[in-house]
């Protein structure tokens, strides 16, 4: 089967909805997702999403996130990210995104402000609270409004069950994608210009809060193409998620949770670790300390954070802990570190472009330096956003230049 577009989208997690909702109306969409619409990690993203305060904001937000990814970050693209996050910020209301409400008086320092009425957090490695959110389900409130928004659009068409299993490659120029339909028949999708939002590489992993069917297929295709890839050792871990011996993916502990008062204990319910430090600076005491005491876990407590302030800010954690036999509001929780999220992947530049032309990735199977070594908490879905929408807007500024050269020579 063939089929035609202006643009080919493979993912429909936050990236690849952005990327699709930021395209000209006049260009003919075609999505495919490898699973259901809603089996996207950006659905299961808790904490929420970094945006810069205030001029007087940037030089310490700049500086967090340098110094989380270990100085190997771009500085170019974290200059993007954080200067376009008010903008981003702006777009998700635009689209139905409700964040937390700050109570009367307590908004942003300029009440001229965008972000004056809104409630900040703060996680681990950032020097003040910068992250706006939506109870603990962040991810779920921005993608699934995203994703109502693309559904709206007439000129694009998405389809389930329908995995990627190559790009289509003419004279070193991408012209589409070959994928599997859900009866297993062979699909070409062809279009001007393709872009990667597959994801990350979690199903390639015993214990991973992402989604298994998540396997780094775009990285594999890159590979056999000849596209530049970039860090495919730079894997974060998580510090915290819920310790079980079930099969199948582990249940994230938001670091928004520890950035409210929550800490860490040993086997003798003691404190062995500053809970703010870098994901990977903890997730290596929390390593340290099981091969000291000889366990599977370590000990989460939330004694020092307000039971109202578990039940508003962080509702599923609350349920989700509470069906597998704990209340977090009145004993510990046990954790473990388990993977998380892929910092390198296919190389681009900061329009999000690959070394093949027209061909673009976004989003966490894309490696366009923010990030660094390792990821600063609730940067994932903001760098997502920026980058998918300067991916569509230079495909929209490729498409006008090339009308208006076909205009001239007519």
């Amino acid at each position: 089967m063939d089929m035609y577009a202006d643009v080919v989208i493979a993912g429909t997690g936050a990236g690849g909805l952005f990327s699709a909702l930021s395209l000209p109306k006049d260009r003919k969409v075609i999505m495919i997702t490898k699973s259901d619409l809603e089996s996207s990690d950006s659905f299961l993203a808790q904490g929420g999403i970094c945006v810069l305060r205030n001029e007087e904001d940037y030089d310490g937000y700049f500086e967090d996130t340098m110094r989380a990814g270990h100085y190997e970050n771009r500085k170019e693209s974290v200059d993007i990210m954080i200067r376009s996050s008010q903008d981003i910020i702006r777009d998700l209301i635009r689209y139905g995104v409700e964040f937390q409400k700050a109570p009367e008086g307590e908004g942003g320092e300029d009440k001229a402000d965008l972000l004056k009425e809104y409630a900040f957090t703060r996680e681990g490695a950032h020097s003040r609270p910068r992250i706006l959110f939506h109870e603990d389900i962040t991810g779920k409130e921005i993608t699934s409004k995203l994703l109502a928004q693309v559904k709206k659009l007439e000129n694009v068409s998405i389809y389930e069950y329908t995995a990627m299993k190559d790009i289509i490659e003419e004279d070193g120029r991408c012209t589409g994608i070959v994928a599997e339909g859900p009866a297993g028949e062979e699909i070409r999708i062809h279009g001007d210009c393709t872009i990667l939002a597959t994801g990350g590489i979690g199903g390639r992993y015993r214990h991973s809060t992402n989604f298994p069917h998540l396997t780094g297929d775009a990285i594999d295709i890159s590979k056999r193409h000849g596209i530049r890839l970039e860090h495919l050792d730079y894997v974060q871990i998580h510090p915290t998620t819920l310790y079980s011996e079930k099969p199948g993916r582990r249940f994230l502990i938001s670091e928004s949770v520890r950035g409210e008062g929550a800490v860490l204990l040993d086997k003798n319910k003691k404190r062995f670790v500053n809970e703010l430090l870098p994901r990977d600076v903890v997730t290596k005491a929390i390593r340290e300390q099981m091969e000291k005491d000889g366990t599977d876990y370590v000990w989460l407590s939330m004694r020092n954070i307000d039971k109202e302030v578990i039940m508003k800010h962080f509702p599923n954690i609350y349920r989700h802990c509470l069906e597998e036999g704990y209340d977090v509001t009145k004993e510990c929780i046990p954790v473990v570190p388990a993977q998380h999220y892929f910092m390198g992947g296919i190389w681009v530049d900061p329009d999000s472009r690959t070394s093949m032309e027209n061909l673009f990735a976004v989003g966490e199977t894309s490696c366009n330096g923010v990030h660094g070594a390792n990821r600063l908490a609730s940067n994932s879905l903001l760098e997502s956003l920026v980058f998918a929408k300067r991916a569509a807007r230079k495909i929209g500024e490729e498409h006008r230049a090339g009308r208006e050269e076909s205009r001239a020579s007519a």
